[in-house]
């Protein structure tokens, strides 16, 4: 199996996160939202929720003028948190008073332009200051990022990155090699959002990806059901939701509706979770 990221010198979070799934024999939910929508305190009020209803991580996604790799869903929820003036210090401004509040793991989710323009370091100490666990880059390869692996891993920060199906067995275990915390698996191609069914080439990708390292695998993209949830069980170490809870906070008509929403989906979709589970793969 090819090597990992360099071992931080203490488990992180997120690794501890996983290492206790496993030994429960849970499978994990990453849960997606775009901080800011409509505004950092709501956020802050749903990231709780999400926490208390069991989400095993929450991933908090920077808003950015052009999300390329976003589906119309989050491209929304990206507009309306850039007019309610959300910034990447305020995003992790926001980190600093919920950490204060739950352990929960908590990943920054950004475009890399946003991290240039506060500057690798500066962005590396205050995003460790308020307590963030690991950082992901939608739009940064492992190849164009030695420079900010180095910055983050040096401040105890995860590096995750993103493979894709059309990854080459080479490049799953170049990213592999990149990757701490947990390696995000994109379950097919295009941009993000829910879909009826999962892509029949998953389990064959996965497998792939079995191959090359022993890092916690999350699948995301398109996973919006209790039963691609419960599919997944065979297949990954966590399941990652964005879209399906954006579309909840879009829907609903105040905040604490909003917030109700969302614990309700993650209940029910950490209970598929739980229960898919046992179809497990022996060597996963």
């Amino acid at each position: 199996m090819t090597s990992t990221a360099t071992t931080m010198t203490n488990p992180s979070r997120i690794a501890q996160r996983f290492a206790d799934l496993r030994r429960t024999g849970e499978m994990g939910l990453v849960a997606y939202i775009t901080a800011g929508d409509p505004s950092l305190d709501a956020t802050e009020r749903f990231v709780l929720a999400l926490a208390e209803a069991g989400a095993d991580v929450i991933e908090l996604g920077v808003p950015f003028s052009d999300p390329v790799a976003d589906g119309p869903m989050i491209q929304r929820a990206s507009e309306r948190a850039l007019h309610s003036g959300t910034t990447l210090a305020g995003v992790l401004a926001l980190v600093k008073s919920v950490r204060a509040k739950t352990d929960v793991p908590i990943v920054i989710f950004s475009y890399f332009n946003p991290v240039l323009q506060m500057g690798l370091e500066k962005f590396g100490d205050a995003a460790k200051a308020a307590g963030a666990d690991g950082v992901l880059i939608t739009d940064l390869t492992p190849e164009e990022g030695g420079e900010y692996r180095t910055a983050m891993s040096s401040r105890g920060l995860d590096t995750i990155f993103l493979a894709a199906p059309t990854s080459t067995d080479q490049r799953l275990a170049l990213i592999a090699k990149a990757t701490s915390g947990f390696l995000y698996l994109i379950s097919r191609t295009g941009v993000t959002g829910a879909k009826d069914q999962l892509a029949e080439e998953l389990p064959a990708l996965a497998r792939r990806v079995r191959r090359v390292t022993d890092l916690p695998i999350a699948i995301g993209f398109g996973i919006s059901l209790p039963g691609h949830v419960s599919v997944l069980g065979g297949l990954a170490d966590a399941a990652v939701v964005g879209s399906a809870l954006v579309d909840e906070i879009e829907r609903a008509a105040t905040v604490e509706a909003a917030a109700e929403a969302l614990a309700a989906r993650v209940k029910l979709l950490k209970g598929a979770a739980v229960a898919g589970m046992s179809r497990r793969e022996p060597n996963g």
